[in-house]
């Protein structure tokens, strides 16, 4: 059945959806004499909720868990297995909190607004989560959408005789699936024809984090890529066009399963196919809330290249394993990695402002880089299955032991090569003498590189005031070209390496920044790219952050809080 779902839904030709993307990706540059179509006006007491819920959906509060408790950030990367843990009602309050729930409100004068476990663009947060729950202790069997503000559930389907998934032995164990939506509205109310790629970058962040809260519970968060879209779509309820608003659509991005550390997931077509009839004969409940009570621009060629991005029920790419990079390797821990890593996830924050003078060691900088190498079986790359195509040149400002300069990493052994081949041929390509010998670090060109990172991120002072920052290049025009879907792949590989340097920032007492808004052509001239073999898509830095002490942090649960409100 979700066979032909698919089949029926590549109606436009796989070369028409290529023109389509690649076409997106030129046109939605940012360019010295002007920047990606976008509104020209913003209206911030009117923006877009942050918060979907659905009106009339039964509701199932969950309990908060404390934060300092579980395993240490430094034990995640330990290479000793954690013991997993059987989903209930705690563990899956636990899982959400950790990940993908509030962490903070922040009050200045008049003006609140929350602040999440996972980073979004302009804090607009498109990413939307739903859970299939079958046969778990204290929950209906069905599907839920996770209401973030009030930490509750929504029942949106009610699955009738999931009995039969045991008498087909397809489902023989309590069974938790994830699904990752996007609504793409919530990026162009702000961003314009740039919010596709921004909405991606922020699906990459939520499944690392995901990823990172799961393997405090001896679980591995892997997505389910043998389920294409059209058939997602429907396992989650978003082709229910009479439920949703039109100019408002929700899209889906991603199923994962939730498992066991080391094993398999649970997937095969007899199990979607059966869960796709109970949804077919299922009790829906709800209709989802207005986001955005006027719409003054209209973008639509963000819908038509979210469309051009479905992709298909695909094979497993475990095979894609020898790619990635060996175990995790012994490195001493900053003292303040030893701290529970709930309570980290919790403070993770996006820094407005970074103090130049800040210094980091070159311990921490070479064991945060070594976190960026994709291993398939720590977090958050076990919830990547395809081959690192995300690529790393850092513009090292203040790094102790480190000249000043231009850096580049290849996070797959074969894209060395690559890169060597398509940037600028007078490089130096130099082994840096103190980078572990494991680390494929190497040093570009050795010059004062701040003011470079600043103008090449949008004149923006703050990745040239901290102590590195980088741009993500990502294997594009090759990729791409051959599978249009693979687009969205790119943007959320970017994005699950943003966390990582989140986190890894946080855990040595600095803090990071992605930086959206960047020059993307002068990027690739400076490096002297000149073909789309490797394109830019996203940057970032990390320093010693300045807080404003006029803001007020408030918890980011109370009595007071309301699933309709919204953060301005």
């Amino acid at each position: 059945m979700h066979h032909e779902l698919e089949k029926n839904s590549q109606t436009i030709s796989a070369g028409t959806n290529t023109v389509t993307v690649l076409d997106y990706h030129e046109r939605t540059k940012h360019r010295f004499d002007g920047y990606a179509r976008g509104p020209g006006t913003l209206d911030w007491e009117a923006q877009p909720s942050p918060f979907r819920h659905f009106a009339g959906a039964p509701q199932r509060p969950l309990p908060l868990q404390k934060s300092n408790e579980g395993p240490s950030y430094a034990e995640l990367f330990s290479g000793k297995s954690i013991t997993s843990l059987n989903w209930n009602e705690t563990t899956i309050s636990q899982l959400l909190q950790f990940s993908l729930a509030l962490s903070a409100w922040k009050q200045f004068g008049n003006s609140r607004w929350s602040l999440r476990c996972n980073p979004s663009s302009g804090n607009l947060h498109p990413t939307e989560t739903y859970l299939i729950i079958i046969a778990i202790d204290g929950f209906e069997d069905g599907l839920y959408h996770y209401c973030v503000d009030q930490h509750q559930l929504e029942l949106r389907c009610r699955y009738p005789n999931t009995e039969v998934l045991n008498k087909q032995a397809l489902c023989k164990q309590p069974l938790l699936l994830l699904g990752f939506s996007s609504v793409p509205w919530r990026e162009a109310w702000k961003y314009g024809e740039r919010a596709l790629r921004y909405t991606q970058h922020d699906l990459g962040h939520a499944l690392a984090a995901l990823s990172y809260a799961a393997a405090t519970l001896g679980c591995e968060a892997k997505p389910i890529h043998e389920i294409g879209t059209v058939a997602l779509q429907q396992l989650l309820g978003l082709e229910r066009s009479d439920e949703f608003y039109a100019d408002e659509a929700e899209y889906g991005d991603m199923l994962v399963s939730l498992h066991p550390a080391g094993e398999t997931h649970p997937y095969t077509d007899s199990l979607i196919e059966a869960l796709l009839q109970l949804c077919g004969s299922g009790e829906w409940h709800g209709r989802a809330n207005r986001l955005d009570s006027r719409h003054l621009y209209k973008w639509p060629l963000v819908d038509e290249v979210a469309n051009a991005v479905h992709s298909p029920a695909r094979p497993s790419e475990q095979k894609h394993q020898a790619e990635f990079w060996p175990g995790a390797i012994a490195a001493a821990e900053h003292p303040l990695s030893q701290q529970s890593a709930r309570t980290l996830f919790l403070q993770r924050r996006s820094a407005q402002a970074f103090d130049a003078n800040a210094t980091m060691t070159s311990d921490d900088f070479f064991r945060l880089m070594d976190r960026l190498l994709p291993r398939s079986e720590l977090p958050p790359w076990s919830a990547q299955t395809a081959p690192g195509r995300i690529h790393i040149v850092v513009f090292v400002h203040s790094v102790e032991g480190l000249a000043p300069g231009l850096y580049a990493m290849p996070r797959r052994r074969a894209a060395l090569d690559t890169m060597k081949a398509e940037l600028r041929e007078d490089l130096l390509w130099e082994v840096v003498d103190n980078a572990p010998t494991h680390l494929p670090f190497y040093r570009l060109v050795k010059a004062n590189a701040r003011r470079a990172a600043m103008k090449l991120s949008c004149q923006q002072a703050i990745a040239g005031d901290g102590v590195f920052s980088l741009s993500m290049l990502a294997e594009f025009e090759p990729v791409v070209g051959a599978q249009a879907w693979r687009y969205k792949d790119l943007f959320c590989e970017a994005g699950m390496t943003g966390q990582s340097l989140y986190l890894e920032a946080e855990a040595i007492g600095m803090r990071g920044t992605g930086i959206g808004c960047f020059f993307d052509d002068p990027v690739h001239e400076t490096l002297g790219l000149q073909g789309k073999t490797l394109q830019s898509i996203y940057h970032f830095t990390v320093g010693a952050p300045i807080n404003d002490a006029r803001l007020a942090s408030l918890a980011p649960y109370s009595s007071t809080s309301s699933c309709t409100s919204s953060s301005k």
